[in-house]
């Protein structure tokens, strides 16, 4: 169920900080989606394809919804059509899928370069050390239906503050090296996605322009 007095006050924390709060909402009810909603949340995320499906078509069209999870490339073509942002972008393969299907669907699809900062091997993402080594895979000249938008990575699930804001702090480095090297034209590379219920406050002090908040809000 949710708790509307924590949801309140997380958004408004977030809010403050001039960040975007993502309400992560996967294997919960749409009642509670569209109390979000009638609260005036707009941005949700999902992370499995059926469910983000199935609640799009029950729910408001002007809803902007966010798949947060990793993404099969077979899957791909059943959000193209209508999702806002991927934050995903985990391989060249699945990039280049995207682009495939977002031109089916005559669509330019946002995409964040997902980066493997926490110190988990069950992780996916790309090199935070080497942030640019996707591009150097990647003619984005060929891919006109993707708009790589940023960086997303996951901190490791630990009680060690310091540890999280080490990996927060890499992964606010590979964004601003990305954002002067190679999008310093582009004024949509703007989204530093980072920050979950547990460590969210930490990603704020870092940077984080977006952060994907679930099991917090809810009883």
């Amino acid at each position: 169920m949710l708790n509307e007095e924590m949801f309140l006050a997380v958004r408004e924390e977030v809010t403050q900080a001039k960040a975007i709060l993502v309400a992560i909402t996967k294997q919960r009810p749409i009642a509670d989606i569209r109390r979000m909603y009638e609260l005036g949340q707009r941005d949700f995320g999902e992370n499995r394809v059926p469910e983000l499906i199935e609640k799009r078509e029950a729910l408001p069209n002007d809803i902007r919804w966010h798949f947060v999870g990793h993404l099969q490339r077979n899957k791909v073509s059943g959000i193209t059509p209508f999702i806002h942002l991927i934050h995903a972008g985990d391989s060249p393969r699945l990039i280049r899928q995207i682009n495939k299907d977002a031109a089916k669907d005559g669509r330019i699809v946002p995409v964040l370069l997902q980066y493997h900062i926490a110190d988990e091997a069950s992780k996916y993402g790309l090199d935070p050390a080497h942030p640019a080594a996707v591009l150097s895979e990647l003619n984005l000249k060929e891919l006109p239906n993707v708009l790589i938008s940023g960086v997303m990575g996951m901190a490791t699930y630990t009680d060690v503050d310091e540890q999280i804001a080490g990996e927060f702090n890499a992964l606010h480095e590979a964004f601003t090296f990305l954002k002067n090297k190679h999008f310093s034209e582009q004024k949509d590379f703007a989204t530093l996605s980072m920050g979950m219920s547990g460590d969210y406050p930490i990603a704020l002090q870092r940077g984080s322009t977006m952060v994907r908040v679930g099991s917090l809000l809810f009883n």
